[in-house]
């Protein structure tokens, strides 16, 4: 079995699941309220920042702050328990396969469900701001390549995180303590990214990429500026280091037992 059919078992493993709830509904819940108080973002002019460009900055900073990681987190901890359940995972390694590429395997799955999350964002940016464009008889629609360049770039910008999580979830066979752990680690981003040495805490990555383009899009804000040395070096050191651990840790638990 190659690895390209190890991960469609894994797709296939998850059509019986709710995630596919579990990365709508936060969504929603995210732009309800944006669109609501939409005209809110018209008292932002102090801080030099147009109302359309705010409306978007807004709803991302919820998304890349909270809502994003939180759902990568319960995530992994999913993925991780549909084999554990029954003793799946037991079945799973007792098969010609190798741990390693079993591993490897859900971590990609855990990638392109990050993927369809930031596609949702922004299948539900566009027709928020039509909303609420309508509701304050204003453009609140920005340029979809900026859109779409934004995503991406949290979307790129999370993959240390979602490694991290991914080691965590792999490491601590209890759900509870390794979500705890994983939601515990996102909230202090706020503070992380405020220190020269944000870099090395891969959960405010996201939340630093949207923070930057607020400083860029607002003359009176302060502005944080992304230099790629040593961040690219570091989140991709970091990145390694939790692939590495979740390989090793893999099943072993269950391979004791």
């Amino acid at each position: 079995m190659n690895f390209f059919s190890i991960i469609g078992v894994e797709l296939k493993k998850i059509r019986r699941s709710h995630i596919f709830w579990i990365l709508l509904i936060p969504i929603v819940f995210l732009w309800i309220p944006q669109i609501i108080n939409s005209d809110m973002n018209f008292g932002m002019q102090a801080e030099g920042i147009s109302p359309e460009n705010n409306f978007f900055i807004q709803s991302f900073l919820g998304l890349a702050w909270f809502m994003y990681p939180a759902t990568l987190v319960i995530c992994t901890v999913l993925l991780n328990q549909t084999e554990r359940s029954n003793k799946g995972i037991l079945k799973m390694l007792s098969l010609p396969v190798n741990p390693v590429a079993i591993c490897m395997a859900k971590f990609v799955v855990l990638l392109l469900l990050a993927a369809v999350q930031m596609i949702i964002m922004i299948g539900f940016y566009f027709p928020a701001a039509v909303i609420a464009s309508q509701m304050n008889d204003y453009q609140l629609m920005i340029s979809p390549l900026l859109v779409l360049r934004e995503t991406g770039l949290i979307y790129l910008s999370s993959l240390p995180m979602a490694a991290f999580f991914w080691m965590v979830a792999t490491c601590i066979c209890t759900p509870v303590f390794s979500i705890g752990i994983g939601l515990a680690s996102i909230v202090p981003s706020v503070l992380a990214m405020n220190t020269k040495i944000w870099f090395l805490y891969p959960m405010c990555y996201p939340f630093y990429m949207v923070a930057a383009l607020q400083g860029e899009m607002a003359a009176n804000l302060d502005t944080f500026t992304v230099k790629l040395v040593p961040w690219i070096p570091v989140a991709v050191g970091i990145t390694a280091v939790c692939l590495i651990a979740s390989c090793l840790f893999f099943g072993k638990s269950e391979r004791r037992s």
